[in-house]
């Protein structure tokens, strides 16, 4: 299954259906693959705007940035 990470510059808006289909993308074979690149995305003034798979699941900028700890800017793990 491939991952598309759209992106753009910090501040920008979410994407809109209309929008995906005009800008670029990285794609990657893990979801984990994906929000590793959100984070070094993020280490150089970037941000990832949608990460969506191939099934259709999609995680918006909150949810992206929800997965990344904005202290650290590091992958959040789940409590135990």
């Amino acid at each position: 299954m491939a991952y598309r990470v759209y992106s753009g510059e910090r501040g920008a808006r979410a994407i809109s259906p209309r929008d995906k289909s005009r800008r670029p993308y990285t794609e990657f074979e893990s979801a984990d693959d994906a929000l590793a690149w959100a984070q070094r995305l993020r280490e150089h003034g970037r941000v990832a705007l949608l990460v969506m798979d191939d099934d259709g699941m999609q995680l918006g900028k909150q949810e992206i940035a929800a997965a990344i700890d904005p202290a650290t800017g590091r992958r959040q793990t789940p409590a135990a």
